[in-house]
């Protein structure tokens, strides 16, 4: 366990600090006020069809801006959406552990397409926003094409051992695993400890036979070094028409080679 939450937080650390190049000049930027009031920031780039980007845990829209998969979904003509999820980035970040009950991020998500006017959409997330996806595959009707990054079965457990760590560091408690992980939180202003916490505490799950459900096309992808949040071709499995592929990194890096955004053009042609 120990090892696999500082393969985490390192991974963290190198999603952030990442780096690539976009032309931004046409970028719509704004805020969409969602179900409770909570002002989520977003951002679109293109014209084609669209596909939102769902960001990780300590992380932000920003962060899709540094991958490979960005830049080449926009210069393949997508219309690409990042947003900040709701305790992140520009999003508001309410100190109330409700406000991110109840599959508030998911309803987010899906207010802002309906906003956007979408009627079908793609979605990509990752880590965390992987876990996000289950629940808007379960829930909404116009995804044609998701892919789950990063992501095992693990999360499908309401009682997961490794959320619940999360939350009780991030809430004070000695967990000296992951103190490190604390420290980078306190020390970067952009970050509110008591957000990412609730984000941890309330953190959906999604059943196994919920998500056998989902007919869809789906991408499981996951690096060849990363086991971080389960095996990723055991929940390929689960789905009844799931592809898996492996490419090159761990937990941190997989997300921003070019073989990941590669797979992701590939299954979305």
């Amino acid at each position: 366990m120990k090892n696999k939450l500082v393969s985490f937080f390192v991974g963290v650390l190198f999603f952030i600090s990442a780096s690539a190049q976009v032309d931004t000049s046409a970028m719509q930027k704004d805020y969409y006020t969602s179900f409770d009031g909570i002002k989520i920031y977003y951002e679109v780039t293109g014209n084609g069809f669209p596909v939102i980007l769902l960001h990780g845990f300590i992380a932000n829209g920003e962060s899709w801006k540094r991958s490979s998969v960005y830049t080449e979904l926009i210069n393949a003509g997508y219309k690409v959406i990042t947003l900040d999820m709701r305790g992140n980035g520009k999003s508001d970040k309410p100190h109330d552990s409700t406000s991110y009950a109840n599959d508030a991020e998911a309803k987010d998500i899906m207010g802002l397409a309906t906003q956007l006017k979408f009627d079908k959409y793609n979605v990509v997330g990752y880590s965390r926003g992987s876990i996000i996806t289950a629940r808007l595959l379960v829930q909404d009707k116009r995804i044609s094409k998701a892919v789950m990054g990063g992501m095992g079965t693990d999360f499908t457990n309401p009682e997961w051992p490794r959320r619940k760590m999360f939350y009780r560091a991030l809430s004070g408690d000695s967990v000296p695993e992951l103190q490190a992980m604390v420290n980078y939180v306190k020390s970067t202003p952009t970050l509110d400890q008591t957000a990412l916490a609730y984000l941890q505490k309330e953190q959906p799950s999604t059943s196994i036979a919920s998500l056998k459900k989902v007919s869809i096309p789906m991408l499981i992808i996951c690096g060849d070094k990363d086991a971080d949040n389960g095996s990723g071709q055991a929940l390929a499995a689960v789905f009844s028409n799931a592809k898996f592929i492996q490419v090159p990194g761990d937990h941190g890096a997989a997300m921003n080679t070019k073989e990941f955004a590669d797979a992701v053009l590939s299954f979305f042609k």
